[in-house]
């Protein structure tokens, strides 16, 4: 199956964030658009304990179940992804909880997706209640190319998820964790 390989990298602002990817020659491939996902587990948080994901995303009128694959150790995020677009997101929300799952976490962000002119990887600006982020994918030459231009270095890579972003970001403030909503 198809492996997702990619980094995030912090910005300070929307503002430089754009900035950084128009300069590098990354154009937009697809307009902003708000993202409401949804992380569904087994009541004993089985596929939280394997570090695998089961994912119901609603973007710009269009759904998409994802299950992630327990991430490969390394400098990159790397794991099995299979996606496929869903018609009607709350039957399947239905079918998810009689098999058993439930929901867990919800997480939004709004999300425009960048390419350049040549080249098979993939630059996605994420606005998020915690931050701002610029995700990196591709084979993880490509990554490294692409971190290097727009002014990082590997120590800037983050390979966490938005779920253990957002729990730091709650220790370090005090704040209750709950969902990661605007």
């Amino acid at each position: 199956m198809p492996n997702e390989t990619e980094i995030k990298l912090a910005v300070e602002d929307l503002k430089i964030a754009r900035r950084k990817l128009r300069t590098a020659g990354f154009r937009v491939a697809r307009a902003r658009v708000f993202e409401a996902n949804t992380i569904f587990d087994r009541s004993k948080a089985s596929l939280r304990r394997q570090r695998t994901l089961l994912r119901l995303r609603e973007a710009g009128g269009t759904a998409t179940v994802t299950y992630k694959g327990t991430p490969i150790p390394g400098r990159h995020k790397s794991r099995e992804e299979i996606e496929t677009h869903v018609d009607d997101p709350k039957s399947t929300r239905l079918i998810f909880e009689r098999l058993g799952f439930r929901a867990e976490w919800r997480y939004e962000k709004f999300r425009t997706e960048y390419k350049l002119e040549r080249g098979a990887g993939m630059a996605t600006l994420d606005e998020t209640p915690i931050g701002v982020y610029i995700e990196l994918e591709g084979s993880p030459r490509w990554i490294d190319r692409m971190a290097r231009v727009l002014g990082f270095t590997h120590d800037d890579y983050i390979t966490a998820s938005y779920s253990r972003l957002y729990l730091e970001y709650c220790e370090k403030h005090r704040l209750k964790r709950a969902d990661m909503v605007f």
